[in-house]
């Protein structure tokens, strides 16, 4: 994100949800012989999470996959809202909005790619990573400079602080 198209930005953002495969990740994972499957996971994003979460903010995840790797890396984040194997994010992310009692203008969802789309047109700032796929970067009001995997997360973190409106 452009620090020049920064300045003026105030954000009221009380959740911030996140796709996982790309988002998270480089949206690659690893399947060995034995059907176990691995992802690698950015140490610095973690910091990130733990930053928003320290700062009150909620945070969730929201996937399409089922993934046991990426349950126990949200364990160790502390991210309670843990959505995997999901076929309707629109739909769980109001079910989970609504029992935080937290509006869709006041929350963020970061995605990269098309299944990510429904979910970012209901959220009031949606984020797109630098390797989301063109519709999606398009879409979206911020897109970071960092692809997933790669800091990405971190991004989107340190700018959802930086630019809190109860910082102004």
């Amino acid at each position: 994100m452009s620090k020049s198209e920064e300045k003026d930005i105030e954000l009221d953002i009380r959740l911030v949800a996140f796709d996982i495969d790309g988002v998270f990740t480089d949206g690659r994972f690893y399947l060995s012989d034995d059907g176990v499957e691995s992802k690698a996971f950015n140490t610095q994003d973690g910091f990130g999470i733990r930053q928003l979460l320290k700062a009150g903010i909620e945070v969730a995840v929201i996937s399409g996959r089922r993934s046991a790797a990426v349950e126990k890396r949200m364990a160790e984040l502390s991210i309670t809202h843990v959505i995997l194997g999901c076929a309707d994010k629109p739909a769980a992310f109001d079910e989970l909005t609504a029992r935080l009692g937290i509006s869709p203008h006041e929350s963020a969802y970061v995605g990269d790619d098309i299944p990510d789309l429904p979910l970012l047109s209901k959220v009031g700032h949606s984020f797109a990573v630098a390797n989301a796929v063109s519709a999606v970067r398009e879409y979206c009001d911020y897109t970071t400079t960092a692809s997933g995997g790669y800091g990405a997360v971190r991004e989107v973190c340190e700018f959802v602080l930086a630019h809190r409106s109860e910082q102004k």
